[in-house]
């Protein structure tokens, strides 16, 4: 750009096009500044402008809608709005992509017969974008009856408003359409397919299928295949390995294929997110791009590392909403409430936006430190102050928050004057207070309603089931148990695993398929006699076996050989005496593990961490840092 700068320079009467042409050159480098410093050099100049010039700056001036809105009022002062298509599809995109959706269907429906294809799928994007999938389906259907011509870039927004109303019966129709016009074998439609296919109910293997019918994937087509993969905690692994491939097969990764793949190496151990950290840093993708930095720094706090998240986050060069969203929502999984709070207070003094996502790990973060008060502050701040509505996720973090510090009545109170249905999620939330309180009649309220929304998800179920098996309701649990059987609800089997030596052990309950079995149970064994020495007591109710002659005994060594301290076990056998141990379990880790691995931590010296389906469980010298609030 230097260079075509200096060229520029040397023409004695550069014309419109010459302008327009540096000026779009920087607006590719995102390079605003200069964007805006050469168009206000026209203006003093009195150089003629059109719409491609406006349109360029509209680009250019993307993040900022105050910039926009003055660039607008040129427009329409200047007579460049209804003369120039370009214009009024330039704001349609920035208005939506900076949240003002109802600002950009006045510009759409203003801009009246001049509008072409491009505004169509333009506001097609922008409801997509606002999940308002309807209305996007509206727009298509309005679109097609006047006689419109739609392309791949109209049928890939199409897909997304299917993705975003989860409507994956009308997707599969509209897919079916697709193949009759010979369109899925696009590329870009393709993308969409697989967007939508691993975004509704985790349709993960029709997703592969559309990818491999695609005769030349692009790079765009491969991220979203990575992408498709890391939706789902259970292919992490196939993630990784797409991402792989892309790289035999010969194409160099994007900003938006680290972001993918250090996605899907959240739920993997953390020497694979290092390796890819590293090839990111190798790449030719900026060390500073923001997006990718945000990746690294969310990716290490899953993967249990949150001094290295905080590192990276303090040597960014920038900060956007994004990036203190992974450290607020990973000081609230670790337990550190205060530090999340206090990000949170940060973010607002350096006046950058809270988003919605953002309030989530705030009232997350209220929720498991017991701050009721402060919950509820924060909770009416987001309308208040922010104009932010609570969503469904909002109100089940408020419904935690209560459930959590006993308050189930109210937590009830809550779901039943919602604004709107509360879904399985709100239900989720409560069903899990009533397991931790005991209380067997509300709890199976809660687990009948969640069960209505998601009769095939075993969570419910079990939960109900273990309620019942903690209160010694064994023929209710019986019947819990039956009812699964009938309607074939498969329980997700119970398992943790351990990285030693950038190696993947796995355990479940009562293993012996681990080459140092033996080793490891005897391990067990000594450990337990110290740990009753020291004043552990089993919790045999978490064994949730019938008193029907099993002895306590072997309730006893049923809990000691549990998925999370076979890995625990192996974990310290298998690494230096002064470094600390992550494992990580698919499921919730249960009441007396969590009592006693805290006896271990103490007896041991070692800080072990526990990352379940719900948090972090940071133990170190015979505490957690969950504070038993959990």
């Amino acid at each position: 750009m230097g260079i075509a700068h200096e060229l520029f320079n040397q023409i004695p009467e550069p014309d419109i096009v010459s302008w327009n042409t540096l000026i779009s050159g920087y607006v590719d480098k995102e390079d605003t500044c200069l964007v805006l410093q050469l168009f206000g050099e026209m203006r003093v100049l009195g150089f003629d402008m059109d719409g491609f010039t406006l349109s360029a700056v509209v680009t250019a001036c993307c993040d900022d809608v105050r910039l926009i809105r003055q660039v607008h009022g040129v427009a329409v002062c200047g007579g460049f709005f209804y003369g120039y298509v370009s214009v009024g599809n330039a704001l349609v995109t920035y208005y939506s992509k900076n949240g003002f959706l109802e600002v950009a269907k006045l510009v759409f429906e203003d801009m009246g017969v001049i509008r072409d294809e491009v505004s169509w799928n333009s506001m097609i994007v922008a409801y997509g974008q606002h999940r308002e999938g309807s209305r996007a389906l509206g727009v298509f259907q309005e679109m097609v009856k006047r006689g419109f011509n739609v392309d791949m870039f109209t049928l890939a927004s199409v897909l997304t408003a299917f993705t975003c109303l989860e409507d994956l019966v009308g997707g599969v129709q509209f897919h079916g359409q697709l193949i009759k016009t010979g369109f899925h074998r696009n590329a870009h439609v393709g993308s969409g397919l697989i967007d939508m296919y691993s975004k509704c109910r985790n349709s993960i293997l029709e997703a592969k299928k559309v990818f491999q019918e695609i005769i030349e994937p692009d790079l765009v087509l491969w991220n979203t295949m990575v992408s498709g993969y890391s939706q789902s905690e259970e292919f992490s692994e196939e993630s990784l390995k797409c991402f792989r491939q892309m790289l035999r097969v010969g194409y160099l990764p994007d900003d938006c294929s680290f972001v993918c793949v250090i996605s899907a190496c959240s739920n993997l151990s953390p020497s694979q997110g290092k390796q890819i950290h590293s090839l990111a840093l190798k790449s030719d993708v900026p060390v500073n791009q923001i997006a990718v930095n945000n990746a690294l720094v969310a990716m290490y706090s899953k993967c249990g590392n949150l001094r290295e998240a905080r590192r990276l986050f303090e040597r960014m060069l920038d900060h956007n909403t994004v990036s203190f969203n992974s450290m607020i929502a990973g000081y609230a999984q670790h337990g550190h409430g205060e530090e999340s709070l206090l990000m949170f207070q940060r973010m607002l003094e350096l006046e950058t936006m809270p988003s919605s996502i953002t309030f989530i790990s705030v009232l997350s973060a209220c929720a498991h430190t017991g701050k009721v008060e402060e919950g509820w502050r924060y909770f009416n701040l987001m309308k208040e102050k922010f104009g932010i509505e609570p969503l469904a996720e909002h109100y089940s973090c408020m419904i935690d928050l209560l459930g959590r510090a006993g308050k189930l009545d109210k937590a009830e109170k809550l779901i039943e004057t919602m604004p709107f249905d509360p879904g399985y999620i709100g239900w989720a939330s409560l069903l899990g207070a009533c397991r931790t309180y005991g209380n067997l009649e509300l709890g199976a309220k809660a687990a009948e309603k969640f069960i209505q929304f998601e009769p095939y998800n075993a969570a419910p179920y079990i939960m109900l089931a273990n309620i019942y098996a903690s209160a010694g309701k064994w023929e209710e649990f019986a019947n819990i148990r039956k009812l699964m059987r009938e309607r074939r609800v498969k329980k997700k089997p119970g398992c943790s695993w351990i990285e030693v030596n950038k190696r993947i052990h796995i355990f479940v309950a009562e293993d012996n398929s681990h080459p140092r079995t033996k080793e490891i149970y005897e391990y067990l064994e000594d450990i337990s006699k110290k740990m009753k020495l020291a004043g552990y007591v089993p919790d045999v109710r978490w064994a949730l076996v019938k008193d029907d002659g099993t002895r306590k005994e072997e309730k006893e060594t049923m809990l000691g050989h549990h998925s999370e301290r076979l890995a625990i076990a192996f974990g310290l056998l298998s690494t230096p005496d002064d470094e600390p141990i992550l494992v990580v379990k698919n499921l919730r880790v249960c009441g007396d593990c969590h009592n006693a691995i805290k006896f271990i931590s103490a007896i041991v010296g070692r800080e072990i961490t526990v990352r379940d389906t719900h948090r972090f469980h940071c133990f170190k010298e015979g505490t957690c840092s969950c504070g038993d609030y959990w």
